[in-house]
């Protein structure tokens, strides 16, 4: 994997949609696959949308999603400034060979329709590299286009935070839209397991996953893609 070079593109949303609720990135789905890559000697950058500070979900650092991951976070002083001080998807160059959206919900607000995003996504499409994304993560590939014109998601398996999560959680009334829900209407092979258990699924080059849980499975899936 030595020379591998993977892009993580985290959300710079900060509230459920226009509510004064926080939100933002899901720690656990950036750090699993973040030490998973770079364990397996892969080169890892780290961006987000607008630059700048990446909020965090603070749910996300409270006592019952604490994975090892997040522990490692905590104690990670070069990772945490790279959040505190992301760049942008346009100041990274060169060839990447994947690229992986975390979730979160402020992804579901500013992923689907951020065009550098798009762009950067589906330039790795057409150049054959991995599209990897976890949890709400996905949503950010709803726009995204094979070369041919059709969602990359059409006609593949693919997984992402499911309809009775989106419940469990009380955001359904908040979110744009149900994410299981529009990966199926753009023709998406939806699957699951069940809520909050590790689910990932690989189809070629795309590989997703169902929820926070999933985070780990999903990197090893990418890695295995590449």
């Amino acid at each position: 994997m030595a020379g591998k070079r993977i892009l993580i593109v985290s959300t710079s949303f900060d509230k459920i949609g226009t509510s004064d609720e926080p939100t933002g990135l899901w720690i656990e789905e950036l750090a699993a696959p973040y030490y998973i890559f770079k364990e397996a000697g892969a080169h890892v950058d780290v961006a987000s949308i607008k630059g700048g500070r990446v909020p965090i979900d603070p749910n996300s650092l409270g006592d019952g999603a604490v994975t090892e991951h997040v522990k490692r976070y905590h104690e990670d002083l070069e990772l945490k400034k790279a959040l505190e001080k992301s760049k942008t998807i346009k100041e990274f160059t060169g060839k990447y060979d994947a690229v992986f959206v975390p979730g979160g919900h402020g992804i579901v607000f500013d992923g689907p329709n951020d065009k550098d995003l798009i762009a950067f996504v589906e330039k790795i499409w057409s150049e054959g590299g991995v599209v990897g994304s976890v949890c709400h993560g996905p949503a950010a590939l709803v726009n995204v286009h094979a070369p041919n014109g059709e969602p990359i998601v059409k006609g593949r398996k693919v997984a992402g935070f499911s309809n009775s999560e989106e419940e469990a959680v009380g955001k359904t009334k908040y979110v744009p839209f149900l994410l299981e829900d529009k990966l199926k209407e753009l023709g998406g092979l939806y699957e699951s397991g069940p809520d909050w258990q590790p689910f990932a699924v690989a189809d070629g080059k795309l590989v997703l996953g169902q929820n926070p849980a999933s985070s780990p499975e999903v990197a090893k899936l990418v890695l295995a893609a590449i």
